[in-house]
């Protein structure tokens, strides 16, 4: 029985965790009417910023199960935290780009 524990390789140990620098020599496209661009939550980075949510049972299973469900059926191995951090920013876009007529409106409205 091997009693080494196994190491992370250097491409992890090294690996980048912050987004590139944005193209400076592109040129100015002002005149074009771009779409926003979709929000994305921030992945794998160091986080600098925290905050504590508390959540029922209930919640928490079910974010639980969500994991479970994207890593056994989706084959995405993901942390709680990104699942979380994904659904922000899903709901985000859609306020920004639907305002009074967005989900979260709406489901705030319900309550």
């Amino acid at each position: 029985m091997n009693r080494r524990p196994s190491l992370p390789g250097a491409a992890e140990l090294f690996r980048l965790t912050s987004s590139p620098a944005p193209d400076v020599s592109a040129p100015d496209v002002s005149d074009s009417v771009e779409p926003p661009q979709q929000r994305r939550g921030s992945g794998r980075t160091k986080h600098t910023t925290k905050i504590t949510v508390y959540v029922s049972d209930e919640e928490l299973m079910a974010l639980e199960q969500a994991r479970l469900l994207l890593r056994g059926s989706h084959g995405l191995g993901v942390d709680r935290g990104r699942v979380v951090r994904e659904a922000i920013a899903i709901v985000l876009d859609d306020l920004e780009t639907h305002g009074d007529a967005s989900m979260l409106v709406r489901r705030l409205r319900e309550q």
